[in-house]
């Protein structure tokens, strides 16, 4: 009989302290941390958002995409990021991921090659101006920042196709390069999809 109570006591203690675990950790954290969230990075803790001039949401600062038609034709008017091996077509945010293939690849280092002759040739430029960035897909596949040296060479190109000043398209590049993290933390960068809001913000 004792061995029972025993148990049934063990049992209730147990399950009191599910249930009130459960509240604290499960309810309780939760409201907590979601309402600092809400209230001191609003932002942030609604999926850093950026919105077009009609304050839709057109995507995350945090999540790179591609600006190219049905058939994955890269568009002239619009600067483009760096390739993506995120699912089937690239920046894909459900199949976050690189290609996991070495430097020394023969794949890798044709599809390297390609790319440079593709995008110099699509910029008016020569392949040795080609940086980096501009034909290797980041570790995520969803890196939504370019170089700055990338960005300004598609300069001339995005203000041929929008019949805009060259200068007034690289001022808008200058002005979105976001400089290192607390001053030594990571490269200089430009995200795509800010810089491509900007741009958009020209015409409208």
């Amino acid at each position: 009989m004792s061995d029972a109570r025993t148990t049934l006591r063990t049992t209730g203690v147990a399950l009191r302290a599910m249930l009130v675990f459960t509240l604290l950790l499960g309810v309780v954290y939760t409201v907590v941390v979601t309402g600092i969230g809400q209230l001191a990075l609003p932002w942030q803790a609604n999926g850093s958002l950026v919105r077009d001039g009609h304050d839709q949401p057109v995507g995350s600062a945090l999540i790179g995409q591609s600006f190219a038609d049905a058939k994955g034709n890269p568009l002239p008017q619009w600067f483009q990021p760096r390739p993506s091996a995120a699912g089937k077509t690239g920046y894909d945010g459900t199949s976050s991921g690189g290609s996991n293939l070495g430097p020394e690849n023969k794949d890798l280092i044709t599809a390297i090659t390609e790319r440079r002759a593709q995008i110099a040739a699509f910029n008016g430029v020569s392949p040795d101006e080609v940086p980096a960035d501009a034909v290797t897909a980041s570790a995520s596949g969803l890196d939504p920042h370019i170089s700055p040296a990338y960005a300004l060479l598609q300069v001339d190109r995005v203000a041929a196709a929008r019949d805009l000043p060259a200068a007034t398209v690289r001022a808008l590049v200058e002005a979105h390069i976001q400089s290192r993290d607390l001053g030594f933390l990571g490269e200089p960068r430009v995200n795509v999809l800010e810089l491509n809001q900007a741009l958009q913000g020209l015409e409208d």
